[in-house]
Parts: structure tokens; sequence; C-alpha cells
């Protein structure tokens, strides 16, 4: 049974990505495993159910493995810069794509917002959280953790938008330039003593 709902899962998270939110219909994600309409809506009831299932089954992940880089037995900095570079859209974060018909998505259906929003909270709580442990260590100063996380997930997304919509729109090397002078900016570091201490 689990099995099967995680195969629906990954069918529904390819179709979304191909088709779009909008687009997708259960008879997509039933086609692609060669099983019935009915046996997706046996474990998801609703197109609506198992977009939102979807979405977060995608994000597990990708927070999970947020969680691993954050957890290391290194300095706050480290963690939060080696954090922030995989999440940006440089890095090896999956599924720009997907979160971004995710987010307009969101805008008209209700349980997909509740989700979306969900997961947002957890990845800007695991942000703060390292912040904070870098400032109580005096590592760096920053007299506003939870705006710094928002700030920078921000700057990450809106790079994110544009460097999906708009191939080329921005180089690989400039992101990186400016993700780092917005995290040496945020943590009171210039960006040189901020790329100095992590290596």
């Amino acid at each position: 049974m689990a099995e099967r709902r995680e195969e629906l899962l990954r069918a529904a998270v390819e179709q979304i990505e191909a088709r779009g939110v909008a687009a997708v219909r259960i008879a997509d994600v039933a086609s692609a495993l060669g099983v019935s309409n009915a046996l997706v809506l046996y474990h998801f009831s609703t197109k609506e159910k198992l977009v939102a299932a979807a979405f977060t089954y995608a994000a597990e992940d990708d927070l999970a493995h947020l969680r691993k880089l954050l957890g290391r037995r290194t300095t706050a900095l480290r963690r939060l810069r080696t954090a922030v570079r995989w999440y940006a859209p440089t890095g090896q974060a999956k599924g720009w794509r997907l979160w971004i018909e995710g987010w307009a998505a969101a805008l008209r259906e209700p349980a997909l917002r509740e989700v979306t929003r969900d997961l947002d909270k957890q990845w800007k709580a695991a942000l703060t959280e390292v912040i904070a442990e870098g400032v109580a260590a005096g590592e760096f100063h920053c007299p506003d953790p939870t705006g710094a996380a928002l700030r920078l997930t921000a700057l990450l997304d809106g790079l994110a938008v544009q460097m999906t919509a708009y191939a080329g729109a921005v180089s690989r090397a400039r992101t990186h330039e400016w993700v780092d002078e917005a995290l040496a900016r945020e943590l009171g570091l210039e960006r040189a003593a901020l790329v100095a201490a992590v290596r």
C-alpha cells in the first residue's frame, strides 16, 4: 500500500513538472503508471489532495538534506553558507520548476497554499535556527535572524524564477556572487571575510 502510494506520488510530481498544476489530470497520473483512475482516487480522493500530497512528497528529500547540512558538526557560518549555496538555483536542490508551478497554483488552491506555506515555514525556520546559533556563538552579528532568513530565501526564490523561466538571465558566477554578498550583509561580515571563513 505504501509503495503504491509512493509510486503515485512520484508519477504525480513528474506529470506536474511536465504539464503544470492546472493542466495535470488524475488520468495523466494513472496513465503514466498503467493503472485505473479509480486507484488514484482511492488513495487521494481528489486532484487537489493528490497535488498537495505530491508537493509534500517532493519537498521531503530536500528538507531532509537541508537538515543534514545544517546539522553537521562545524561552524554555523560554514553550515549556513553550504545550505544557502545548495538551495540556490545554481546548487543541487531539485525541483525549482515544480515549486514555481506550485506557488502559482497556490494563489487559487487553498489546499496547496496550506502545504506550500508550511514547507516554506520549515525552510525559513531551519535557516533562522542556524543563524541564531552563529550569533550565540559569536561567529557573526545578526540582530534579526528571522528577517535574515526571509530576505535570503526571497532572494534565492527570485533568482530561481529568473533562471528557470529565462535561461541565461543571470550567470551562475553572478548568482554565487550575489548570494555570498547577501549572506555576508545579513551576518555583518565583509564578503571576503565570509569566503575566507568557510574555506
